[in-house]
Parts: C-alpha cells; sequence; structure tokens
C-alpha cells in the first residue's frame, strides 16, 4: 500500500513540474512574438460651444420671381435646442428693380425704378446628417445638414405679405465658437405686383458666418 502511495505522490510531483515547465515555454514564445507599433493619426475634431446661442451675418442672392436676382444682406440669431433641433429668426433685405417692366410699360410697375424688399422669419431647423468635413490633410471639421421650414412677413412696395419658409442648409465648424453656414431657402408669399394675384416662389442662395456665445 505504501508502494502505491509512493507511487502516485511521484506522479503527482512529476505532472505538476511538467505543467510548470509547459506554462514557462508558452510564456517565453509569448514574449518573442513581435508587438507591431502602429503609428496612429490624431485628428482634431472641433465640438459645438457648450453655449447654446448663435449669432451670424450673411449675404448672397436672391431671386424674385419675373424680377431677376440681387444682392441680399441678412444677420441671424438661433437658439440650439438639442443637438439636432434648433430655432432660428432672421432679417434681411435687398433691392428689386423693374426696369425691364419700365421699357415695355410707361411708368413701370412700381413707384420707384428700384424699391426695397425685407424679410423677417422665424424657422425650426433639424440636423439631419451630423458628420465630418477635411478641409486638409490630418483636419477634420464637424459638419450638419440640416432642413428649415418655418414663417414670417415680408414688405415690398407699403405692403406686408405673409410668407413660408422652405429649405435647407450645410454648416461646418473650423471652431468650436465658430460656424460657416451655406443656405439655400425658399420664400413663398402672394403678390399682386404684376398685375394678377399669384403665389410667387423666391429663392434664396447665401453664405454667412457665425459664432457661439
Amino acid at each position: 500500500m505504501k508502494k502505491i502511495i509512493i507511487l502516485l505522490l511521484l506522479s503527482v510531483h512529476t505532472t505538476a513540474i511538467l505543467a510548470a515547465e509547459t506554462e514557462r515555454e508558452l510564456q517565453t514564445q509569448t514574449e518573442q512574438i513581435i508587438q507591431p507599433e502602429v503609428e496612429r493619426n490624431y485628428i482634431k475634431i472641433p465640438k459645438i460651444d457648450t453655449e447654446n446661442f448663435e449669432v451670424g451675418a450673411y449675404t448672397g442672392q436672391y431671386n424674385m420671381e419675373d424680377f431677376g436676382a440681387n444682392d441680399v444682406t441678412g444677420f441671424r440669431v438661433a437658439y440650439h435646442i438639442t443637438e439636432r433641433a434648433f430655432i432660428e429668426g432672421a432679417f434681411g433685405s435687398t433691392e428689386v428693380s423693374d426696369t425691364t417692366f419700365r421699357k415695355i410699360l410707361p411708368g413701370g410697375l412700381f413707384p420707384n425704378p428700384t424699391e426695397t424688399l425685407e424679410y423677417s422669419y422665424v424657422i425650426v431647423g433639424y440636423n439631419l446628417f451630423p458628420g465630418e468635413f477635411f478641409p486638409f490633410e490630418g483636419v477634420a471639421w464637424s459638419s450638419d445638414f440640416y432642413l428649415v421650414a418655418g414663417a414670417g412677413n415680408t414688405v415690398f412696395v407699403n405692403k406686408d405679405h405673409s410668407t413660408t419658409i422652405l429649405g435647407g442648409g450645410f454648416r461646418i465648424l473650423p471652431k468650436d465658437w465658430l460656424a460657416i453656414h451655406m443656405d439655400a431657402r425658399r420664400h413663398t408669399f402672394e403678390s399682386d405686383i404684376t398685375g394678377t394675384k399669384k403665389v410667387i416662389n423666391n429663392l434664396e442662395i447665401t453664405l454667412g458666418l457665425s459664432i457661439y456665445f
């Protein structure tokens, strides 16, 4: 019986030694594996500032139906409700001329050859596709493509016109406090300036800058 016990103890001891040797060999093999050193590019992506208010100005072209395109300027104030949704108020103005009509109709359509058109509106916007814009190698700017809709008022030739606004835009942020906007918006209202009452659609395309605070 003693011999059997001794043989069992020797067997267990031998198994333990072999297991330890095997573990050391595996550890040595693991340490010998070459660890690749991958150089990772660091790209800083600016985020929207923690403040929710945005103020900016813009310029571009306002194309009034039947009267052609003219320069437009304006400013906007926005409040970002969430990362996706925002509300914006804007005011802009442009000059509209009836020179073409004056060649056909004596006296033209307007009291003066050139009249000022002013508009103001409030819109609600939603960021559809937040993403990144890569202007240079190793540089990424946050970006958003958004849709907007709202209503306001257009003043033209001493008349007020209820106006609906539909459009979209693309915004990029070179800094977390600075944004560049590219917008296209349709201003729709009813007018009888040409002698016939009809709904006209005026397309506005602008480029602007804004800051967050």
